[in-house]
């Protein structure tokens, strides 16, 4: 049967094609984002993917297989392939068929049938984490390695439900504020309340650890709050940077009633431990050398912590899954705007901090105002003449960063900034060599690495109260940096094909904005060359979140 008044098409091969030109192109698209991974986003066909990972994080999430199975069917322009149909119901209904428990002092994997249970059994991979039998159900799991099982669980294809519950932390009373101490008052909002509620699950072991996905500017932060509030206890964590940390602890003091003598910094700076503690991946990764140990792991388990928050969980470092393999018995939330990872470890995400509990559309968060509307442009431009002939003669990673570095892109640069010389604008790249430039040449501001932190803050601070209207960024700024004034971005560079950068960049730009509430978002790309190319996985992200992108091309 064909119907071609449908905007999808799903292959026997689990992958899909989305028509961005029908009318119900949107609508498809919300429904696919819940179960399925974007894989290319062209102008007029978009390319998904039904992985086994994708469904389980569905299915943790509260999705069906019948659910899935009819919006494909809904949407589809022909029949739904018969395979397809048995792999969501297969691998959908794998979720919950082994489960974690504890059961007299130990822990114990309950299969949902004795046939299960000895295939498991006999699994290489799993056999180290197991000490055998208890009943033809139920295999009685070593001490000590419970995320270890985990990760070897999911890589057979059996993603264990993990209910073995949690060890009770130090108990902390928090309170959220209901007037901020700045005076504005602070009320939860609804997504917020409904994504600790998801993740908190009355306190009982069906949830306390997974991953709330949110844009940025939408408020994790206040998502990790109310969690720190329902569970009560000593809380750790961890966040991408200094300037990240002193947020958190600024919020915190803002928006709760938790005071300065409660708050710990665990830095390179300061290395206190209090009842909230918030420390750095860098730090938690640092060790003097390739065949040391790392020195602040013990940090995990030296203090009786009841949870441990991982801000921009996509970013976890990897030798971080390591020691989070060994606190499986600590309540644990991530907290991301995008389950992307660039090093392809979101399996490790899923098994060792736990499934996605929550997330939300950012485009349905921006039409009920809670982040800004934005508009996102690629402008592509010619290679300078000048740097052709170096071009031609490079490798394939010089190529990239000849393409980037594009001599013309000072240009294009130059007319937004008379376009927007009433907006308050970040320019951001990857390239110090060309920032200095563009700092030089606009005579503007420049935050790099090599700025002093306090600095930094200066500067951000003055850039927050209008004294600057523009602002030259390198990837320092991708991550945890509030700047709600902002509302226009120019990319002049980035981390190859990143679709984390991406999120990032984006949503230094989406804070909510008085009057329209409108923001730009501006990538200047150098066409047919490598960047352009590493651009299209860059626009990925976009086009998961909804947003349409305009390209428009140039000549400088």
């Amino acid at each position: 049967m064909q119907r071609q008044d449908k905007p999808l098409i799903v292959q026997s091969d689990r992958s899909v094609f989305l028509d961005t030109d029908h009318p119900e192109y949107e609508d498809a698209r919300d429904h696919l984002a819940r179960f399925a991974e974007l894989v290319k986003s062209p102008e007029h066909l978009h390319t998904y993917t039904i992985t086994p990972l994708s469904l389980w994080n569905a299915a943790a999430s509260g999705l069906s297989a019948d659910h899935i199975i009819e919006k494909l069917a809904q949407f589809s322009r022909y029949e739904l392939p018969a395979n397809v149909v048995a792999d969501i119901r297969d691998f959908v209904n794998r979720y919950g068929r082994v489960k974690l428990l504890e059961k007299g002092g130990g822990l114990i994997l309950q299969c949902d049938d004795s046939y299960l249970s000895k295939e498991i059994q006999l699994h290489k991979t799993v056999k180290p984490f197991l000490l055998g039998p208890v009943t033809d159900i139920e295999l009685l799991v070593r001490p000590g390695t419970r995320g270890h099982l985990k990760q070897a669980m999911i890589r057979i294809g059996y993603p264990v439900e993990d209910l073995a519950g949690y060890q009770a932390g130090e108990s902390l009373a928090i309170s959220l504020r209901r007037k901020c101490l700045s005076g504005r008052d602070f009320v939860m909002r609804r997504y917020q309340r409904e994504a600790i509620d998801a993740f908190y699950a009355g306190g009982s072991a069906v949830g306390g650890s997974g991953v709330i996905v949110l844009p940025c500017g939408a408020g994790k932060t206040m998502v990790g709050m109310g969690v720190m509030e329902e569970v009560g206890m000593h809380t750790l964590i961890l966040v991408t940077n200094i300037i990240a940390l002193r947020q958190w602890r600024d919020e915190l003091l803002d928006k709760t009633d938790l005071n300065e003598g409660l708050i710990a910094e665990y830095s390179g700076e300061e290395k206190a431990i209090l009842p909230v503690t918030i420390s750095t991946y860098q730090i938690m990764t640092y060790r003097r050398s390739r065949e040391e140990d790392f020195i602040h792991f013990p940090l995990f388990n030296e203090h009786p912590w009841g949870l441990i928050i991982y801000d921009e969980v996509h970013l976890l470092p990897a030798p971080v899954f390591r020691a989070v393999a060994e606190i499986q018995s600590k309540r644990r939330l991530g907290l991301t705007a995008t389950l992307i990872r660039e090093d392809g470890k979101e399996d490790n995400v899923f098994s060792l901090i736990g499934p996605k509990r929550y997330d939300v559309p950012w485009k349905e968060l921006e039409a009920q105002g809670w982040i800004a509307q934005a508009v996102c442009k690629e402008i592509r431009l010619p290679l300078a003449t000048e740097s052709r002939l170096d071009y031609a003669l490079a490798g394939e990673r010089r190529k990239f960063t000849i393409a980037s570095i594009n001599p013309a892109k000072m240009r294009v640069v130059e007319k937004l900034l008379e376009i927007h010389h009433n907006d308050s604008v970040l320019i951001i790249g990857q390239y110090l060599e060309q920032l200095e430039q563009l700092a030089v040449k606009f005579k503007l501001d420049l935050i790099t690495g090599a700025v002093p932190n306090w600095k930094r803050e200066e500067l951000y601070n003055r850039f927050r109260k209008g004294d600057l209207k523009r602002l030259v960024v390198s990837k320092v700024a991708n991550f945890a940096l509030d700047l709600p004034c902002a509302n226009v971005a120019i990319q002049v560079s980035g981390t190859f094909g990143s679709r984390q950068e991406e999120a990032q960049r984006l949503g230094r730009i989406l804070r909510p904005k008085p009057g329209e509430n409108q923001a730009t978002f501006y990538t200047v790309v150098t066409r047919d060359t490598r960047e352009a190319e590493f651009a299209m996985n860059r626009q990925l992200f976009l086009t998961e979140q909804g947003y349409h992108y305009d390209i428009e091309f140039w000549e400088t």
